[in-house]
């Protein structure tokens, strides 16, 4: 019988969240947007001013998995949320309970902090989560369209 175990992230995790992020990004097929360094880890995961935080998953005290989260705001609600920023489990692990491990810790840490939601996107073509998701209970929100500003257009508006 496997040993899993969710723990609280610390910054002597750097490295290992780091690799993580990058496999999640190898999996995406989006390994070149990785920029992130183990110090930019250290200092925006873990930094005294950092509003995010993460979660390891260890099967047998090896590290399998990952969370980064964060809370936020529903207007509506008029509560805190927890959006789940990234999760990922490494693909030989995958089936053993790592992930869905992850999501009871974050829903529990949801409850805790009185959230009114705790929500998070998937790629579209990501068929394995999106089934996994929905077996836990979890509903897609499709009439909700995501933007993003990044790089020279972020730059632009923010000097506009």
């Amino acid at each position: 019988m496997s040993n899993l175990e969710i723990r609280p992230a610390s910054a002597e995790d750097s490295t290992l969240i780091l690799r993580l992020i990058t496999d999640l990004a190898i999996y995406e097929k989006a390994e070149d947007s990785v920029i992130a360094t183990v110090s930019d880890i250290e200092q925006t995961l873990f930094g005294e001013d950092s509003t995010t935080r993460a979660l390891v998953c260890e099967i047998n005290g090896q590290a399998v998995g990952f969370a980064v989260y964060f809370f936020n705001y529903s207007t509506w609600l008029g509560k805190r949320g927890l959006y789940l920023e990234d999760l990922f489990v490494s693909p030989q692990f995958r089936g053993r309970g790592a992930g869905k491990a992850l999501l009871v810790q974050l829903a529990k840490i949801a409850v805790s902090n009185h959230c009114g939601r705790f929500e998070w996107s998937v790629l579209d073509w990501n068929e394995p989560a999106i089934k996994f998701y929905q077996s836990l209970g979890a509903e897609p929100q499709n009439e909700w369209v995501s933007y993003r500003l990044t790089g020279q257009a972020l730059a632009d508006l923010a000097e506009s």
